[in-house]
């Protein structure tokens, strides 16, 4: 346990034996107990730091895995115990332990505070809160280590102390933060910097902790025994008087005001650069948290965030840092009465449209998306209009945004969007396509290995498709549903069908397709569902060539239409006309067999009086006629050059739906009789031209036959094929009405009675 080598302290530490760990703890708090902090202990909460990250104490101790006695070290009484001495050796003063044992001490108080935050008590917040407001706002001003004043043999007594400096070189006029530098660091500065970065946990935190007996003094003793700069600064604020916490908020604001005062300032270096951006978004964050605990401090923050939000909005390299500013906005906005339209302009249009393809930044827009939904929703009328922009994060990289989507797509579905969004989602691989083209187009000519250039890429550069592609590339919804040359757009995007992002994007619709349905039902009336079903029956001819993809849009499409027809029945009536001339297509039995087998279900199953008081028998023989020419078609001659037979499922459907129309109109009985009787002629001659497999045939000859025995009796005929509801429903076990729920209920009382 005790090699010197980083890797194995971590594989020991996850391998470590129970009464190693039991020596080390109790050797642990032995040191922690003594006044001075030697060399062997901070080595010892070193280690400390290591256990603690690698075992993941709370989850050792919730693990079916864990010996008893491992149990019992992770128990909250052991933690609780630990913490006390940790931050009893916070108390003690700098000279009375080797440098840099405070620096160890924090960073494992942070652990066991993320593990189990309640094993913490009132007197220890009170009294980290009050550390943290020494460290945060009364570091050092001066340099560590001090600058020689001359000379090869200047001894350390010669050296003198420098400022600290700003970012830019100036020396630093104000207290210390993250963003000053210098040639060294005191441990009072480290001190600062490990209480910034661990700020906002722990404002975000202590309010789980344990109300113990509050044993702490109600003065600032921690500060004035921590440093001589807290001595000073004793009584130089009127903060003093605020109790731990506040004081901490209101610390924690000047912090974060001076950080974004600093990071105004222009870095000599790219990597300080990129640490004021870092700084920059923590300290919005820490804002946000104290603002959220404290609704005064909004009024004194917003102009602050309102000014940076003004002077990073114009450059998208600090969208890192205008999300959580956006994350500020929601929060507290409609508080302060602030216009927060500009700002999800921003989040919802430039950020998409212009950033699709960072990963990094697509991660966290869609992560803030999760976490405000219900926010949005409520306060932001654009977010459901701007599914085009957000939807190009999913057409760029699916696979690794989708389960985000999962998540979002049912809050974009609302009676306003629903018919656009349907477009949309069966458009995907389209804008996945041309995004790749528009990425591609602002760089060299591309050819593909063959010396061709690529088709669509000129057409995405031409004047004349210009607008098919700004339809795909659109910001927010509202432009209108979809575009009139769909056709000729797929004709433009055939070459893409196998570009590995088209066909991962491909991949997703369907699943997204199947939420989209299940949201719409509830907030679509009649009217909305009769639109949809049309789109339905319009897109299954309109989509992109991409193998596999159109038979599996047709499969959704299928299951999701005979969803919304058993729910409303007289969607059927409503678009009859549109369902009619669907399956009077014949060249739709061979291309589309799946959907146009349910079109088919859908009209005999519910073009009946039953369902619809306005089925009349004009409209039920309109029917019938439709789909006796299809059916004579396909099974009087072979198949059109290049397809393959009708599958049997096609043929049979057809049949019963025909069977079905005609028992609700018996004049129609002999029509459809006739051609049962045919069918079993012919067949008998031997294999026919429409059908090459034989037990295929003997299905449908069978089927058949069933049929026409049953058309025999018409009156059978309507009460098999078009059952009453009281038959398909039974309830007869509520009905007090009938001799079935006494026989129950005699059952029962006898049953019951022994």
């Amino acid at each position: 346990m005790y090699a010197h080598s980083s890797e194995s302290l971590i594989k020991q530490a996850r391998e470590i034996q129970e009464s190693e760990l039991q020596k080390f703890h109790s050797r642990l708090g032995k040191l922690l107990q003594g006044k001075e902090l030697g060399h062997e202990a901070v080595d010892s909460l070193q280690r400390l730091h290591i256990i603690l990250s690698s075992l993941s104490c709370v989850h050792c101790f919730q693990s079916t895995n864990c010996s008893p006695s491992l149990h019992l070290y992770c128990l909250r009484a052991d933690l609780s115990s630990l913490c006390a001495q940790l931050l009893r050796s916070l108390e003690s003063r700098q000279s009375e332990g080797p440098a840099n044992s405070l620096t160890h001490t924090l960073p494992i108080l942070n652990t066991i505070l993320t593990h189990s935050p309640d094993c913490l008590t009132e007197d220890h917040v009170t009294l980290l809160s009050k550390k943290l407001v020494d460290w945060l706002r009364y570091a050092s001003i001066t340099q560590g280590g001090g600058v020689p004043s001359g000379g090869f043999f200047t001894g350390p007594r010669s050296r003198q102390p420098v400022p600290t400096a700003e970012l830019d070189g100036t020396v630093s006029g104000d207290f210390f933060t993250v963003l000053c530098v210098g040639q060294g660091f005191t441990e009072d500065q480290w001190m600062n910097v490990y209480s910034f970065s661990m700020l906002r946990h722990w404002l975000l935190t202590y309010h789980s902790v344990s109300n113990g007996n509050n044993t702490a003094d109600t003065d600032d003793r921690s500060e004035v025994d921590g440093s001589v700069v807290s001595m000073v600064s004793a009584t130089s604020s009127s903060s003093r008087l605020l109790p731990p916490k506040e004081r901490l908020r209101e610390k924690a604001f000047q912090y974060c005001q001076r950080l974004i005062e600093q990071s105004d300032r222009k870095a000599h270096k790219r990597t300080d650069t990129d640490l004021q951006k870092a700084c920059l978004v923590e300290a919005v964050c820490i804002l946000d948290c104290v603002c959220g605990e404290d609704a005064s401090l909004v009024y004194r923050t917003f102009p602050c965030i309102k000014a940076l939000f003004g002077r990073l909005s114009s450059d998208l390299s600090f969208a890192r840092v205008l999300l959580p500013i956006a994350q500020f906005y929601l929060n507290h906005g409609e508080m302060a009465a602030v216009d927060c339209e500009c700002v999800w302009k921003l989040v919802f249009g430039r950020f998409p449209a212009e950033l699709f393809n960072n990963q990094f930044l697509a991660h966290e827009l869609l992560r803030f998306l999760r976490l405000n939904l219900e926010s949005l929703q409520l306060r932001v009328p654009q977010y459901s209009h701007s599914f085009p922009n957000l939807l190009k994060f999913l057409a760029w990289d699916s696979p690794a945004v989708v389960d985000d989507f999962v998540d979002l797509l049912p809050s974009l579905v609302t009676a306003g969007t629903a018919v656009e969004l349907l477009h949309t989602l069966l458009d995907l691989p389209c804008l996945s396509a041309t995004l790749v083209l528009q990425v591609r187009s602002t760089c060299l000519p591309i050819s593909e290995p063959g010396g061709r250039g690529l088709l669509s890429l000129d057409a995405f550069r031409s004047q004349s498709f210009r607008g098919l592609f700004l339809f795909l590339l659109r910001g927010e919804a509202g432009s209108g549903d979809t575009i009139d040359r769909l056709s000729t757009l797929h004709e433009l995007l055939a070459e893409t069908a196998d570009w590995s992002r088209v066909v991962q994007c491909a991949q997703t619709v369907p699943v997204l397709l199947h939420i989209f349905f299940n949201t719409v039902i509830a907030v679509a009336d009649e009217k909305l569902l009769a639109h949809l079903v049309q789109v339905m029956l319009e897109r299954s001819s309109l989509l992109l060539n991409i193998p596999k993809y159109n038979k599996e849009i047709h499969r959704v499409f299928s299951s999701h239409l005979l969803r919304l027809c058993k729910l409303h029945p007289s969607l059927v009536v409503d678009q009859s006309h549109e369902l009619l001339e669907f399956a009077g297509a014949t060249a739709k039995v061979y291309s589309k067999e799946e959907i146009y087998t349910h079109v088919v279900w859908v009209l005999g199953e519910y073009l009946s009086v039953s369902c619809d008081s306005r089925c009349s028998v004009k409209l039920i023989t309109s029917c019938f006629e439709t789909l006796e020419a299809v059916l004579f078609e396909i099974t009087s001659s072979a198949p059109p050059p290049g397809a393959d037979c009708p599958v049997p499922r096609v043929v049979t459907s057809l049949m019963s739906a025909l069977a079905k129309l005609a028992s609700r109109s018996h004049d129609l009985i002999p029509r459809v009789s006739l051609f049962l009787s045919k069918l079993r002629t012919v067949t008998r001659g031997g294999p026919v031209a429409w059908c090459s497999d034989e037990e295929d045939l003997v299905a449908i000859v069978t089927r058949g036959e069933e049929l026409w025995s049953l058309l025999k009796a018409p009156g059978v005929a309507q009460s098999v094929l078009t059952p009453p509801a009281l038959v398909t429903s039974p309830q007869w076990h509520r009905d007090t009405n009938v001799a079935m729920l006494l026989r129950l209920r005699a059952l029962t009382n006898l049953t019951h009675s022994q």
